[in-house]
């Protein structure tokens, strides 16, 4: 078997146990510079990434992906899709039948009752659920001669530019990457390999002339040309920011799911994975009783949950704001 014959072949083998792992996609682009590069260090200049201070520490690792892994060749993308139900309402999460989720309109997103989660929140943190994943293919790698990084948003990449360069979906309008079938539920996760394997084609953007993201933006974070501005958006606000808030959040207690819920792409989504299925706890638990937790009640009820990256003082701020909002209302 000549090179490249063998190496084709080992990328179906990568794509067949990415499958099997349970990712939805799996695609490769070359390891070159980002397509926003320089936007995206104009856009740090300009102090929009807020108190996001990590990201302008490694923003030259960000535009380069040799200063993360010299001689890296190839990187690989993985989607895995997390859509759960309708959205929450005064329990921290809503008892929701994945396998037959309700279809999406514009109606969904106007929140009706305080205290939000994000979807992406519901179940097990993403983080831990994906790496355990990524390790296998890494393993795999690594028998095969190369030498590799893997991330899950948590390393120096602009990852939406390497999976918009391989073909898993396009820049939408909301900054979200969208892809036909998934829309925008799903996380993207980066493995950069010294490994050299043929690149997948770009999507179409599909966005056309629709602007419903940015319309339906109720403190106008999203920019017509694709950025956002960190401290006007809810999810930055309720998740990153510290401190008192700056901006209404609305009946947002965790993160903002509204610039997804209106796109025309997420009218007809996909059952998600059983990993991130509501727990039952979070069913039975009304996000106000935050309100009244210990530090022990908060570790042991968000214990390994995206949300206990707001911390319990942020849970109890983002609380109160939505009960002021719901009652100004």
């Amino acid at each position: 078997m000549n090179a490249q014959n063998e190496s084709t072949d080992v990328r179906t083998q990568i794509v067949t146990l990415a499958r099997e792992l349970g990712f939805d996609l799996c695609r490769f682009a070359r390891a070159d510079a980002p397509e926003h590069a320089t936007q995206f260090l104009d856009w740090l200049d300009r102090g929009e990434g807020g108190e996001m201070n990590y990201l302008a520490r490694n923003a030259e690792k960000r535009c380069d992906p040799q200063q993360v892994l010299p001689e890296a060749k190839t990187v690989i993308i993985l989607a895995l899709n997390y859509f759960q139900g309708e959205p929450v309402g005064a329990a921290v999460a809503a008892a929701v039948s994945p396998a037959n989720p309700p279809k999406i309109t514009a109606s969904t997103a106007a929140p009706t009752s305080a205290g939000r989660i994000a979807r992406y929140a519901w179940g097990d943190d993403y983080h831990l659920v994906i790496e355990k994943k990524l390790a296998f293919l890494d393993d795999f790698l690594r028998r095969h001669g190369g030498s590799q990084k893997c991330y899950v948003d948590t390393g120096p990449m602009l990852e939406r530019d390497h999976a918009a360069a391989a073909g898993v979906g396009w820049h939408g309008k909301s900054t979200m990457l969208l892809n036909r079938r998934l829309g925008t539920w799903f996380f993207l996760a980066e493995i950069l390999t010294t490994l050299e394997f043929a690149p997948d084609p770009p999507q179409k953007n599909y966005c056309g002339r629709c602007t419903r993201c940015i319309d339906a933006c109720p403190t106008d974070a999203i920019r017509p040309d694709r950025t956002i501005i960190s401290a006007r958006c809810i999810s930055y606000a309720t998740i990153e920011h510290r401190g008192p808030l700056e901006i209404e959040v609305g009946s947002n207690a965790f993160g903002c799911d509204i610039c997804q819920e209106v796109c025309p792409w997420n009218r007809d989504p996909a059952p998600s994975h059983e990993a991130f299925t509501p727990r039952d706890e979070y069913r039975a638990t009304p996000v106000t009783d935050l309100l009244r937790y210990e530090q022990a009640d908060f570790s042991t009820l968000f214990r390994k949950n995206a949300v206990r990256r707001a911390k319990l003082a942020g849970m109890q701020r983002n609380v109160t704001a939505c009960q002021e909002a719901q009652t100004r209302d």
